[in-house]
């Protein structure tokens, strides 16, 4: 049973990852080169998400894993963040708290990577560069986000601490997507953050998305990749 869903997912595996590729660009070509045209970014930026959720379904494992059950569950909340931030109107505070129950979800599926010997030291590097962006975004936000977006960044940064972790205490081709996807992930936040609090900057948003779908595939990837290591 184990052996054909192993081939299953390796047979799907270019195709979904293909598939998620087409949708993003689509995306990110709809949202910065035809802004008129909104109809498009909002079929594709959720088609694309739920494209990425199938991906981390495929290998069949999420109801029994518990890695692969949090990564579902947080692939769920990232829809539901993605679809509160192209709404009309400043919907931004709802998609901070959605994104924030992702990064949880996450960082318990990634909670072994605390017990790396490095695990330390990674976290203080993540948390300075959390903390040197946060003081750069501080003067621009107002009283009601400060507390909201300190406590992301917070989780955000121990969400990919522990990533690394896990890529250092079990090297993997599966830890290591994680650990990349997070990263990714990471930047993503920082950058959207800088561009729409301090410094906007031309193409931020078609960084911001690339960034975010490839490191959303890859931590989805990782499920299947773990499971199958020879995939």
């Amino acid at each position: 049973m184990q052996g054909r869903c192993n081939l299953e997912f390796r047979s799907l595996l270019p195709v979904i990852s293909l598939a998620v590729v087409l949708s993003a660009s689509v995306t990110i070509l709809a949202r910065d080169l035809h802004p008129a045209r909104p109809k498009l970014f909002y079929v594709f930026k959720p088609l694309t998400t739920a494209l990425i959720f199938a991906a981390a379904l495929l290998p069949g494992n999420f109801p029994t894993d518990s890695y692969a059950a949090a990564i579902c569950l947080g692939l769920a909340f990232s829809l539901c963040g993605d679809v509160w931030l192209m709404l009309p109107g400043d919907r931004f505070l709802h998609g901070l708290v959605s994104f924030l129950f992702a990064h949880l979800c996450y960082g318990f599926a990634f909670r072994t990577g605390a017990a790396a010997n490095g695990f330390p030291w990674v976290l203080l590097l993540l948390s300075m560069i959390g903390a040197i962006t946060l003081g750069y975004l501080w003067p621009t936000l107002s009283a009601a986000l400060r507390g909201a977006v300190g406590l992301y960044v917070a989780v955000l940064v121990l969400m990919t601490a522990l990533a690394e972790g896990c890529a250092l205490a079990h090297f993997s081709i599966g830890t290591l997507s994680a650990a990349m996807g997070a990263l990714l992930f990471l930047a993503s936040d920082m950058v959207l953050a800088i561009d729409r609090f301090r410094r906007p900057f031309y193409l931020a948003r078609a960084v911001v998305l690339g960034s975010y779908f490839a490191g959303q595939l890859m931590i989805a990837l990782s499920v299947g990749l773990l499971a199958y290591p020879s995939a």
